[in-house]
């Protein structure tokens, strides 16, 4: 099978990571599949914060875990076992959001072009991260902790920065089954 499809039908999003870190070198190698990412105009609207010193991290949780139980608690009349899941999560983790992941990258999009061109970066370095042995979990929630002053000012956030991701990066404890997938709805003309 070819390597980039094996590379995207194989990857998975990892939410137990290997307490150690990953060397520098991967994160760049990571992050520079990111930044060759295509983009609207050629305009790489993106930048990246990587985030791997354990207190910026509990930083990170104690900012988006209020918000992120708020929002499930509005999931639990839509989808009650999803709602489970999730509450179940909570209280069998220390860390529910970034899953204790060694390494977190915020992908920060500035412009008109960002919405489109930042998820592209993102993937291309979940993809690349998974071709080199590491693990990636893609977290909407963990984004909610941009919401408080002192992470906007750990980030560098400015008006009009969105951000996309972030991304968690590490070892993977196991490998995750294969969730069922639909087949793609295709229409041919």
């Amino acid at each position: 099978m070819n390597p980039v499809i094996e590379a995207i039908n194989r990857r998975r999003s990892i939410r137990a990571y290997e307490p150690k870190p990953v060397p520098r070198d991967l994160v760049r190698e990571v992050i520079n599949a990111g930044n060759e990412a295509p983009s609207a105009m050629n305009s790489q609207p993106w930048r990246f914060v990587v985030v791997e010193d354990g207190a910026a991290r509990k930083e990170l949780l104690a900012a988006a875990l209020p918000r992120a139980k708020e929002i499930t608690e509005q999931v639990k009349d839509v989808d009650p076992e999803r709602y489970e899941m999730i509450k179940k999560r909570y209280a069998e983790l220390p860390d529910p959001v970034y899953y204790s992941a060694p390494t977190v990258i915020f992908v920060i999009g500035t412009g008109r072009y960002a919405a489109h061109s930042c998820p592209l970066a993102c993937e291309n370095m979940m993809v690349a991260a998974h071709s080199l042995g590491l693990g990636t979990c893609w977290v909407g929630f963990g984004a909610m902790a941009v919401e408080e002053p002192d992470v906007k000012a750990l980030l560098e956030l400015k008006d009009g920065d969105a951000v996309f991701g972030p991304i968690l990066l590490g070892y993977p404890k196991g490998e995750p089954q294969r969730p069922p997938k639909k087949d793609a709805k295709v229409k041919w003309i």
